[in-house]
């Protein structure tokens, strides 16, 4: 049997790679799709390497995004996208990829889903249908083409790129709101940790913020020396499950272990200080207002998840949030908040208010840069296509 070829994109956006699809060629069927999927990325791999498929064998770039044409009138395209389990069967679409979202318009203009227009700045009007959320990109355009190249630089990314600005509209949470237990700073009941502070944030994904000292590790922790050390990567996943039961997102510690391992993030906070970034740079404590450390399935990020900076910039607006006591109050609407992460610097503003004892976040807003890799074809064996079939049937 002949393997079947499928159009695809592989792109970068922000600091993750994942690959792109129309996703009227796909199968509707859920379980016939993610089959083919998780067979495109080469999941799930024993090996841990996704040698055969598409995925590169981290958190940052197996991913897959599925866009179509919007029926809403506010919006021109919506997606779906999907965080791929390395060395499991399972496609976790309970969040979002705030990197990826800034490919997600470049796509759409390069695939005609949304027409170029005249030289400058296109606006595309997103849904982020996993969240039910609008995001607006404003997308560099010349020559009815996407204009990818640019001198603005992005930590984390090794060269330089035209800016894509986006803001998050209204990234509060579901029906709980960005606070969903109505509180800023929560204890969480650790087990082998015991109580443990959180800031139980629900913006861009569901997030748990916990100070790093509290894990026993200093926020400027090294991408390597992390995940070099297991019971660290244990501790963090004992409070992100237990984060994620007081958040409502499992009933239990293990169910969200084995069931929900993209959301909801965790947030390793600290006061500035200096430290060597992962390309070997000095990050002077007087640049930046607040160190973080993103864990993302798992693994420390060898950057920030987008949406995990979208949460810590809405944390800073919101008054008693770990984050606003480090920053000694909250941060004014239009004060960009500069992140230190691992590989450098990561400025992020959000804009929050408080309506009839309710907070609502209005919009977050933040940079990143993307770019088409290649296009063309994935091939997918076709003993896959045909399990997912019968998958699907049953």
């Amino acid at each position: 049997m002949r393997a079947s070829r499928i159009p695809a994109v592989y792109m970068r956006g922000g600091t993750s790679k994942g690959v792109f699809f129309h996703a009227r060629d796909l199968p509707a069927d859920p379980a016939a799709r993610d089959h083919i999927l998780l067979r495109v990325t080469g999941s799930p791999d024993p090996y841990g390497k996704q040698i055969d498929g598409m995925g590169a064998a981290t958190s940052s770039t197996s991913k897959v995004v599925l866009v179509s044409p919007s029926a809403r009138p506010d919006c021109d395209v919506e997606y779906l996208f999907g965080q791929v389990a390395i060395d499991a069967p399972l496609i976790d679409w309970s969040g979002n990829c705030g990197n990826l979202t800034t490919a997600v318009g470049p796509f759409a203009i390069s695939q005609g889903l949304v027409p170029a227009g005249p030289d400058g700045v296109r606006t595309v009007r997103l849904w982020q249908a996993n969240l039910g959320k609008r995001i607006v990109a404003h997308v560099p355009v010349q020559d009815g083409e996407v204009l990818e190249a640019g001198d603005f630089a992005l930590d984390g990314v090794a060269f330089d790129a035209a800016e894509i600005r986006l803001e998050f509209m209204d990234p509060g949470g579901g029906a709980a709101g960005v606070l969903p237990t109505g509180r800023a700073v929560d204890t969480l009941d650790v087990p082998g940790l015991g109580p443990v502070q959180a800031s139980l944030v629900d913006a861009g994904n569901p997030t748990v913020i916990v100070a790093a000292a509290s894990l026993g590790v200093p926020a400027a922790l090294a991408q390597a020396q992390a995940n070099g050390d297991a019971d660290f990567l244990a501790r963090c996943e004992a409070v992100r499950a237990a984060g994620a039961v007081a958040m409502g997102l499992a009933t239990t510690a293990a169910e969200a272990t084995a069931n929900r391992p993209a959301t909801p993030k965790v947030a390793l906070v600290g006061p500035p200080a200096d430290y060597v970034a992962s390309d070997g740079r000095a990050v002077a404590a007087r640049d930046v207002d607040l160190v973080a450390r993103m864990i993302s399935m798992g693994k420390l990020h060898h950057a920030l998840t987008g949406t995990g900076a979208v949460a810590l910039a809405v944390a800073a607006a919101l008054p008693g949030t770990l984050v606003a006591d480090i920053l000694g109050g909250v941060a004014s609407a239009d004060r960009m908040v500069r992140l230190g992460h691992a590989s450098g610097v990561l400025p992020v503003g959000a804009a929050a208010s408080t309506r009839d004892g309710i907070v609502t976040v209005d919009k977050a807003v933040l940079s990143r840069t993307a770019r088409r890799l290649m296009e063309g074809y994935v091939f997918v064996p076709a003993d896959a296509v045909s399990v997912g079939s019968r998958e699907a049937a049953a």
